[in-house]
């Protein structure tokens, strides 16, 4: 795909909504026939605009009340040092979220949804803080999430 026309745009936003739409639904919301929907989100699919289908849940309900944002500071900037770091937090799902930034004197950010305080301690002493090369980490805890969205903007592909 070499450029995304008007019907790809109106898909991918209307998707981004509601996943579990049917494409019957979906062909009637952006104006197509269900065949040709169906092969247009086919095709965005396979050129990887759409990543993969999942389902949002509601962290309280499943006992997950409190997250962190969480700055990490290494000791070396090199690549072996980060692909270990790497390493490990993928393998936990306490973790939401990781991004190698730039500034706040941090080398990673990273997002953990965990039960409550004491899970958090145990997370920290037990798995972040024995990784090789942690020399810091901070911690901010989220008292009230004012807004969540997984809709990336599309505003910008509008010709």
């Amino acid at each position: 795909m070499e450029r995304l026309d008007r019907f790809d745009i109106r898909i991918l936003d209307a998707l981004q909504k509601d996943g579990r739409m049917s494409n019957q639904e979906l062909a009637e919301q952006i104006g197509l026939s269900p065949s040709p929907c169906s092969r247009r989100v086919r095709q965005l699919e396979d050129h990887g605009y759409i990543r993969r289908h999942v389902a949002l849940l509601e962290p309280k309900k499943l006992g997950l009340t409190l997250t962190a944002y969480v700055l990490i500071g290494m000791d070396r900037h090199t690549p072996e040092r980060f692909a270990n770091f790497q390493g490990h937090i993928t393998q936990w799902d306490e973790v939401q979220e990781c991004s190698l930034i730039t500034g706040m004197d941090a080398d990673y950010q990273l997002k953990v949804v965990v039960p409550d305080m004491d899970h958090y301690q145990r997370f920290l002493l037990e798995k972040l803080t024995r990784i090789e090369g942690v020399t810091s980490v901070r911690s901010s805890f989220v008292l009230n999430q004012v807004l969540l969205s997984t809709a990336l903007p599309l505003g910008h592909l509008q010709s």
